[in-house]
């Protein structure tokens, strides 16, 4: 059976209150990352709720593809981003959600998050705002007549608005104490309701990584190198904090300590004018009034604020939320890719979660076209919704031209064959091809292939060996610099520029055409190469996965395609150690001390750098792997074959297409596709999108703190949305002629609303109405 993963990014907008609809998302992506691990452990059928029916559907496409469902990255700003931290939490430790729905149901309230200082007193507190409360009632965001939720919400509604208008003036209604508390009891929950063996959700060796966006006021001065004068200096006021739980195989999975991600939480969502100004000084102290600890402080507040040396400094930071500079991060979980290790087939895709798509959150009166804007609707909209609702077309734009250069570059591929195969043949010999070759002919084997290579290529080479030199250097250089602390862009250059003169003192920046094999060891860029290119090793072995991929495909045998499917889940094996190479953690502290020593010593920096790869110890035991799979009674010629050409031939491919991609490669996936969550998407129970669902949009998405039947109302949806679009992203991985029938999928999408339906129906108390005509609706 072929073997393929589905790995989400997932990038989680702001929603301010649809911070409930948003649970109810995440929820039912948490529930199908479950039943996924089960079915992959060969647990049996969850009793119920949606698990049940992921499981379902899951079985029914293991009849075309096993498929194992992972979610690996997660990004999120304000609302998505305290979402994403829970989700990402639960993806760790084998934490649970359960006990997160009665938190945000009872404590998203605005007479729960309400400063008590700031609360009105009695009735009769600023009377005079009455007027106010009765205007905001005329405004289209609070149009009674139109509710779909129950009419006891009214009161309910119309009280809580009351007293927060009547609240403290001028200052943050809303406690920021009170909203760190709330972030620690809820973590907290997570684990204390899980169960003693509950299970991560992504298998050993896979990392998750966690990128929440916040805006730190002041900013911090960045240098930038020009041609004159040679530096300026500008204030930056973009911050990723961005937590990695490696997944090492044998220790216990986790992202972070709980006030550390709390910490993020409560930043992300700190809203400019509801909530005070973030501050590590408030975690300290909610963190000691709890009686709870904080160890990763010192290291934490380090890495989120890399620029302020001093601990005063770094406590007294104030953060704001992050989706006033960067509300869709698509760009950091998209730098996340590059560290992906695989064992299987990916199908890998960004999805986002987007509550209200063209709705604004702040925005003053619509005019019409050609009407020049107001004065409080110009004000309004330049200082927070423009800069807030940013389009996400550029971030789109470039996973979408990556997608094209992968395209592009399997074309060349497959353009160039068929001349490529007869090269190997004639320089290696069609007997050579489906040989069983010893260690040591292998790579005698291998090193002729390779001088063959650069034989053949003729004027091409030169350029393509200075590419290949160029990729290496530019890959130190960033790494050099994450380890070594040196986040200021022109502190960077200067560690470029350092290594540059290394390899210039070197020598190594002299292409030779080295053909005969044994004078390679004697050749400063082939040994350059040899030690340093780790890049070359990864794209091979990519590559002879995605040959034994074809073969297996095309192939009519099922002896030759399981013995392919064999050989492939060796040559992930294989390939494991190669990408460990790329994470950062994977680097001692001796080189960390050399990389922050630069640009001083830049041999010396270089030189730990190749210790630590030991690409030649990796080159033993991959040949080592090969020959043993190739020296095997149970593999067919045609898999001999496949491997062997894929492995030799390769350094003719790269020739051909590594020039094309610019360093880019080709890495865990072919290609990235992108998928939307939001209620526009999901219209199997009701058409009309965010306006005909959701009752948090309403006073510009705070509507959910004020009614519980609100916040019941928009979890509900999330759920169901959810569970829809889930169904859609799962069953389109199914090969074209393998796709399900509609009405089986339209069977699923039913029965996952039912089993929303049954299992919310007790919990949900202030929406009956709604429940009942919801049934109808389904059906």
């Amino acid at each position: 059976m072929r073997e393929k993963e589905l790995r989400l990014a997932l990038v989680c907008y702001g929603g301010i209150s649809l911070a409930v609809y948003m649970h109810g998302i995440t929820r039912e992506i948490w529930k199908l990352l479950r039943a996924s691990r089960r079915l992959a452990a060969g647990e049996p059928r969850p009793a119920g709720d949606t698990e049940a029916v992921y499981h379902d559907m899951l079985s029914r496409v293991h009849e075309h593809v096993r498929l194992r469902v992972l979610a690996d990255i997660v990004a999120g700003a304000s609302a998505g981003g305290i979402n994403g931290i829970f989700l990402a939490e639960a993806i760790s430790t084998g934490a649970s959600l359960d006990p997160l729905v009665d938190l945000w149901l009872e404590r998203a309230d605005v007479d729960e998050l309400l400063d008590p200082d700031a609360a009105p007193s009695s009735r009769f507190s600023k009377i005079y705002a009455e007027p106010f409360l009765y205007f905001l009632r005329q405004t289209r965001s609070v149009d009674f007549t139109e509710e779909v939720v129950e009419g006891g919400a009214r009161d309910e509604l119309n009280d809580k608005l009351s007293r927060f208008v009547r609240s403290r003036w001028f200052k943050p209604p809303f406690s920021g104490v009170q909203f760190s508390n709330f972030l620690l009891d809820a973590l907290s929950a997570m684990h204390e309701t899980a169960p003693a063996d509950a299970a991560p959700l992504l298998p050993e060796g896979q990392p998750l990584d966690l990128f929440v966006t916040v805006t730190d006021f002041y900013g911090h001065e960045q240098r930038l190198r020009l041609n004159s004068p040679p530096y300026v200096e500008e204030t930056e006021h973009r911050k990723i904090i961005a937590f990695r739980d490696e997944g090492r195989r044998g220790t216990r999975r986790r992202l972070a300590d709980p006030a550390s991600l709390a910490f993020a939480a409560r930043a992300t969502a700190s809203f400019p004018g509801a909530f005070p100004p973030f501050q590590a000084r408030e975690m300290d102290a909610v963190v000691k009034a709890r009686g709870d600890a904080w160890p990763q402080r010192s290291d934490f507040l380090a890495a989120v604020f890399p620029l302020r040396k001093d601990e005063d400094a770094q406590s007294g930071a104030a953060l704001l939320d992050g989706s006033i500079l960067n509300n869709a991060p698509f760009r950091p979980a998209l730098g996340a890719l590059r560290n992906r290790p695989a064992q299987r087939e990916i199908d890998r895709r960004f999805v986002y979660i987007d509550p209200k798509p063209g709705i604004r959150s702040i925005g003053g009166k619509r005019v019409g076209p050609g009407e020049p804007p107001g004065f409080f609707t110009t004000i309004i909209q330049s200082l927070s919704d423009i800069p807030r609702e940013q389009p996400i077309r550029d971030d789109l734009e470039a996973l979408e031209g990556f997608s094209r250069r992968v395209k592009r570059t399997r074309h060349v591929l497959s353009g160039i064959a068929a001349s490529t195969d007869a090269e190997i043949e004639d320089a290696i010999g069609a007997r050579t091809l489906v040989s069983r070759p010893s260690l040591a002919k292998l790579q005698s084997l291998r090193a002729e292939a390779n001088a063959a290579a650069v034989a053949r290529a003729g004027y091409a080479y030169p350029g393509y060996a200075h590419l290949k030199l160029a990729d290496i250097v530019e890959s130190m250089a960033r790494l050099f610099s994450a380890i070594g602390g040196h986040d200021d862009v022109a502190a960077v250059d200067d560690v470029r520029r350092s290594l540059w003169a290394w390899v210039g003192a070197e020598n190594f920046d002299e292409i030779t055409r080295t053909i005969k094999p044994k004078l390679a060891a004697q050749d400063n860029f082939v040994g350059f190469l040899q030690r340093y290119d780790l890049g070359f090793r990864i794209r091979r072995l990519r590559y002879v996965v995605r040959q034994l991929n074809t073969l297996i495909d095309e192939s009519g045998d099922a002896e030759v395609r399981a013995a392919g499917e064999r050989t492939k889940a060796a040559m992930f094996e294989v390939l494991a150690p190669f990408i460990a190479r790329r994470s950062d953690s994977h680097f001692d502290e001796r080189l960390h001390r050399a990389a922050a020593a630069l640009p001083s010593e830049p041999a010396k920096a270089a030189d730990l750098y190749g210790e630590a790869l030991d690409l030649s110890a990796l080159d033993e035991e991959t040949e080592r792997r090969l020959s043993v799979i190739l020296r095997s009674s149970s593999s067919p010629e045609a898999v001999r074959r496949t491997l062997l050409g894929a492995y030799l031939g390769f350094a003719f491919y790269d020739i051909a297409t590594f020039p094309m991609l610019q360093g880019e490669g080709l890495d865990e996936y072919d290609e990235v596709k992108i998928d939307r969550i939001s209620p526009d998407d999901a219209t199997f129970v009701r058409d009309g999108g965010t306006m005909a669902t959701l009752k948090g949009i309403r006073f510009n998405s705070f509507g959910a703190f004020f009614s519980r039947a609100y916040r019941e109302n928009d979890y509900l949806w999330g759920r169901l949305h959810g569970a829809e679009r889930l169904i859609d992203i799962v069953l389109s991985t199914l090969p074209a002629d393998a796709a399900l029938p509609a009405e089986e999928v339209a069977g699923l999408k039913r029965a996952a609303c039912r089993a929303v339906l049954d299992a919310e129906e007790e919990r949900l108390t202030a929406i009956p109405d709604l429940l009942a005509q919801l049934r109808q609706e389904v059906g």
